[in-house]
């Protein structure tokens, strides 16, 4: 806003000099002054992206096929929901990975933390929170913490986003139990900012990275303290309404604060409009949702990791070579930028055994390489089908089999009510009953408000239920089968919600034992044991 008065007051002063000519002369000189500035794209796909062939935006369709092969091949190595790439501003490849689908919505996991960022960026722009240097603590102005000191009140809004809190922070991980660490026992506590406040340092702030939830956390935090609105109410007003995003679930902790972490929710195409925005340096159609210098300093080295793939700025992650930048969330949650190559590609997935070496494969060999040229490349009609055609394949449902008739054992438990026994997962009562020859339905309860029922395809197929307790609202599809005439086994897939389970239901008598299995996603593996109900 300044350049532009200052730009207005030298036409003025110059009116009575040589006239209109010179004052647009004088207009372009201040506007190169004052440095380059995003080029503005074709349109802004506040409404929806256009769709593109990959050659016309100067990218190789063979190559962008062949990788869509490498996904298939490698499905058990990382569990791909979907693959969006985006070059100067069009969708190129838009790929849905049965069961996952375009209208689902997906946990982002830590790739919230780079919304987060934004958010932090955003108030500061607007005058919310002071500085990236201002003290955590003064944000909290009425909250007395626990191990206060020197070292707490030096640690800064700049440690909390680069993590460099000094908080004794531990991980899942290094917890050595699952579901344990900071995070796990932050969430128990009555007040997450409260506990969180209350943790003891460990180091000087600023000292060392330590990847910390808990301190993310805090910063959602201060989005509410400092604006008098949520986190997602902060962003609906000045990010994803300007973006042009509307389908969003973002949880919050007891008092209203949303994960500052994770467990923020969009669909693939939204995903991608962060990208784009940072690409843009935080330009969108005619407005500075984001300052450029926030994006310039979020997407700069801030941190050394001590990792060999990559460096951290404002919870985004930079990579070596400096060729990209990314969001990066567990399981196969990405938002990559290339600012070279004008390109945004956003991948979701359900985890698996080599997901990263997955990615690192398809972003190098494929992806990259297929980027040729900044004008188009000649017309490749083969070459493009054959890229609709691993599309197709990607979304195609499974074939259907035969479903043997229900056994001897399926029709005696069908319908009954099972009481499990006291267990860590809280489940109370199972019950599994056969719809039909190609359908079951399983009703699990864990306690109110948790019960909910799975639709189960018998045909190799699976159905679609809502219902899954981490987010009700999110669809988890699951198919089950007979392995034994007394064994019945489920494959659960949570698809948005990442996680996929193996159950499996042995009964014997009045008995059922039910092994429940991580295979992706959750590590948890459980045996609970229920009895008939009288």
């Amino acid at each position: 806003m300044p350049a532009i008065v200052e730009n207005e007051t030298l036409v003025k002063k110059t009116k009575n000099l040589s006239g209109i000519f010179v004052a647009l002369v004088i207009l372009a000189l201040v506007a190169a002054c004052a440095g380059p500035t995003p080029e503005s794209p074709q349109y802004w796909p506040t409404e929806g992206w256009l769709t593109s062939t990959p050659e016309d935006q100067g990218m190789d369709s063979e190559r962008l096929a062949a990788a869509l092969d490498l996904l298939q091949e490698h499905r058990e190595e990382y569990h791909i929901h979907s693959l969006l790439i985006i070059r100067h501003g069009y969708v190129v490849a838009d790929v849905y990975f049965y069961p996952f689908a375009p209208d689902m919505m997906h946990d982002l996991a830590s790739v919230t933390k780079s919304f987060t960022s934004t958010l932090i960026g955003i108030a500061i722009d607007k005058g919310y929170i002071e500085s990236i240097e201002q003290p955590v603590l003064d944000i909290f102005p009425e909250r007395s913490v626990a191990n206060d000191g020197a070292e707490k009140r030096a640690m800064t809004v700049k440690n909390l986003l680069t993590m460099r809190s000094g908080f004794e922070c531990i991980s899942e991980d290094e917890a050595g139990t699952v579901g344990g660490g900071t995070q796990a026992e932050m969430m128990e506590s009555p007040d997450w900012v409260q506990f969180t406040l209350d943790l003891p340092m460990s180091d000087e702030p600023g000292e060392c990275f330590n990847y910390c939830n808990s301190g993310a956390h805090l910063l959602s935090a201060a989005i509410q303290e400092t604006t008098g609105l949520s986190s997602l109410a902060f962003a609906q007003k000045h990010l994803f309404e300007p973006l042009g995003i509307s389908d969003v679930t973002w949880p919050a902790d007891p008092q209203g604060n949303n994960h500052g972490w994770g467990d923020l929710y969009l669909m693939p195409h939204d995903m991608a409009k962060l990208g784009y925005l940072y690409l843009h340096k935080g330009l969108w159609d005619g407005q500075q949702v984001l300052s450029p210098a926030q994006v310039t300093a979020a997407t700069s080295f801030q941190t050394n990791t001590y990792l060999s793939f990559a460096d951290y700025g404002y919870l985004w992650w930079l990579t070596p070579s400096g060729e990209y930048y990314y969001a990066d969330g567990r399981d196969g949650q990405r938002i990559f930028v290339f600012p070279d190559k004008d390109m945004v590609v956003v991948t979701t997935g359900g985890g698996g055994r080599d997901q990263y070496g997955v990615l690192e494969t398809l972003l190098t060999s494929y992806i990259i390489p297929a980027v040729e040229s900044e004008a188009p490349l000649p017309a490749n009609p083969s070459g493009v089908a054959l890229l609709e055609s691993g599309i197709q394949q990607a979304a195609a449902q499974p074939d259907a089999r035969p479903v043997p008739p229900l056994s001897e054992t399926a029709r005696k438990v069908s319908g009954r009510t099972y009481a499990m026994e006291a267990n860590p997962l809280g489940l109370t009562h199972v019950s599994l009953t056969f719809q039909d020859e190609k359908e079951a339905l399983l009703q699990l309860s864990f306690g109110e408000p948790y019960q909910f029922e799975i639709l189960i395809g018998l045909d190799n197929v699976f159905r679609f239920s809502l219902g899954y307790p981490r987010n009700p609202g999110i669809t988890a599809a699951a198919r089950g089968a007979w392995e034994l005439d007394n064994s019945f086994v489920v494959e659960y897939d949570t698809i948005g919600n990442i996680d996929r389970w193996e159950w499996k239901a042995r009964f014997e008598g009045a008995q059922v034992t039910l092994q429940m299995k991580g295979i992706a996603g959750t590590d948890i593996t459980a045996t609970v044991v229920g009895r008939l109900e009288e």
